[in-house]
């Protein structure tokens, strides 16, 4: 089993930039995506970025242009840079794992870790 931990989240005005981290407890270099959700209160969680093995990337229209998701397979670790943050990133985000080489079907999730944004 692979253990995720979220780092990096905090509370920042809007506007401002936070960079989270997810750690995983083993490589990663064979997980197909690493992927970072949230969920803000009363709210379904949503897929925010995703990354693949091969560094393929997508956002949510909410955040393209200001989220960036990067992987360093050597560290185990995956990023999630976020710019021009806006009230409504306000949330806990969290950090997925999704499917392995031999494991299609695998899937970890962290704990999560709070983002807020102040106006």
């Amino acid at each position: 089993q692979v253990q995720l931990v979220e780092s990096g989240g905090g509370l920042v005005q809007a506007g401002g930039s936070l960079r989270l981290s997810c750690a995983a407890s083993a490589g990663i270099s064979s997980i197909f995506t690493m992927n970072w959700y949230r969920q803000a209160p009363g709210k379904r969680r949503e897929l925010v970025a995703a990354i693949t093995r091969t560094g393929g990337t997508n956002y949510a229209d909410s955040v393209k242009g200001r989220f960036t998701i990067s992987r360093d397979n050597a560290k185990s670790t995956v990023y999630l840079q976020m710019s021009s943050l806006k009230p409504e990133d306000t949330a806990v985000y969290y950090c997925n794992a999704a499917g392995r080489l031999w494991d299609p079907g695998f899937a970890s999730w962290g704990q999560g870790t709070q983002v807020t944004v102040s106006s």
